[in-house]
């Protein structure tokens, strides 16, 4: 009798294979989506760390950082403030030349002959794993590009306002600019810049808050945020969504960050807004302040953010970094003894 053979598998024996595929496939996925962050971190750790350089270029040639935002009270009594902050100043030293000298920074925000600049995505400005990096299209201005970064603005203190005040802690702020003989906790020790997100959730304009209303007395950063959630349920505040969508602004909610928080922390909702994530500006710089800010460093890097320091150097800080720390890192002469391994 002749000898049966098969040619191909059977039911079983293919289910097998198309289960021991899927386990492959299962046990790789992570592996090949961790690799594609790690490279996404990295690109990012080396857009701060151009951003860095590019600011020590600024304070080498103009004796100072750029300031945050010009404030400036008129003879009149009216205010008169520039319309383009840090990023736009900091333009030629990032390798974008032809973008600077197409940019006006005497003219009004919106102006028709800068709308082409502002309009752009510069990709120094984008982290890669930024999952919304649309631009805004602003129905006054046009069409602005976003940024991924915040420059230090401040714990929960960002500005006094144009007739005189304390000065914030930090690296920036509204009418000053500090050189690096300023930052006597050391360079190393002192934060510049760090992560924030796009289309961030913003309350702001609320006028005087009233637990946050003095310099010297802010909340410690370790409180927790729903002792503070009255201020940003405000009936006088506006609620906007397009947080750092504008690259060329000004204001903290756009192109700063503050320490009034530890990365990544879940804050109160504001009004209409029941889920939490929502920075908080209690008066734009532009229109006079008091200002006082929690804008918190936020990314969709695990676990933590990339932040610049004095020293051009990028770390990784963990969401679960000290708040004291933290904000010791924020100032530039608080004195705070920080080791480098703290965070």
């Amino acid at each position: 009798m002749k000898a049966q053979y098969r040619n191909g598998f059977t039911l079983i024996e293919l289910m097998v294979v198309i289960a021991i595929i899927a386990v492959l496939i299962s046990l790789l996925l992570p592996a090949v989506q961790a690799a594609r962050e790690a490279a996404r971190r990295s690109q990012c750790t080396n857009n701060l760390k151009q951003l860095g350089l590019a600011v020590h270029n600024y304070e080498q040639i103009w004796g100072g950082l750029p300031p945050s935002a010009l404030v400036i009270r008129q003879p009149g009594g009216a205010l008169w403030t520039s319309d383009y902050g840090p990023f736009a100043r900091i333009l030629p030293h990032i390798e974008q030349m032809a973008i600077a000298n197409s940019f006006n920074m005497n003219a009004a925000y919106g102006d028709p002959g800068n709308m082409t600049a502002t309009a752009l995505t510069i990709q120094t400005f984008i982290c890669p794993s930024e999952v919304r990096s649309d631009r805004e299209n602003n129905g006054t201005f046009g069409v602005v590009g976003p940024t991924n970064y915040g420059f230090c603005l401040g714990d929960w203190f960002v500005f006094a306002g144009p007739d005189g005040g304390p000065l914030p802690r930090c690296a920036f702020g509204p009418n000053i600019s500090r050189n690096w003989a300023a930052f006597t906790d050391g360079t190393s020790n002192t934060l510049l810049m760090s992560e924030v997100k796009n289309w961030q959730v913003n309350v702001r304009d609320c006028g005087k808050l009233s637990l946050i209303n003095d310099p010297n007395n802010v909340p410690a950063p370790t409180a927790d945020p729903a002792t503070v959630a009255p201020e940003y349920q405000g009936t006088g505040c506006g609620v906007k969504v397009e947080g750092h969508c504008e690259w060329p602004e000004v204001a903290v909610h756009h192109i700063g960050m503050t320490t009034a928080w530890p990365p990544n922390k879940k804050t109160p909702g504001g009004p209409g807004f029941a889920t939490p994530d929502v920075d908080l500006n209690s008066q734009r710089e532009r229109i006079g302040g008091p200002t006082f800010a929690a804008i918190t460093a936020r990314s969709y890097h695990p676990a933590g953010v990339n932040a610049l320091l004095g020293d051009g150097s990028v770390k990784f800080v963990k969401g679960t970094v000290n708040g004291w720390i933290w904000r010791g890192l924020g100032s530039v002469a608080g004195g705070e003894i920080i080791s480098g391994d703290a965070f």
